[in-house]
């Protein structure tokens, strides 16, 4: 029998803000040394967002009618071994913006 495999859909964080969740990474070992995302090895994937919009509205030559929302707070998706501190972090949208593939 052929065992079917279900990819994990998170789990997912959100930080207060850019730099808290830059830390994170950095402590976390997650960024390299010029601070760009290690976003896979054999222990872990990455999936930095940042920070999300919903909605908007521009014309044809790209102006802005309506502002885009932006939700609050800086959001990673993170599969691994969680890394410490993150507990606090971890939020479970009913309709994520971006998931595994």
């Amino acid at each position: 029998m052929i065992e079917t495999i279900t990819p994990p859909i998170g789990p997912f964080f959100r930080f207060p803000d850019a730099e808290t969740g830059m830390k994170a990474l950095d402590d976390a070992g997650l960024l390299d040394g010029d601070l760009q995302f290690i976003t896979a090895s054999h222990d872990h994937a990455l999936d930095v967002i940042g920070t999300i919009s919903r909605g908007g509205e521009w014309d044809e030559e790209g102006n802005v009618i309506t502002l885009p929302t932006l939700l609050d707070g800086w959001h990673v998706n993170y599969s691994g071994e969680l890394p410490e501190g993150w507990e606090e972090f971890v939020v479970e949208p009913e309709n994520p913006v971006r998931v595994w593939a």
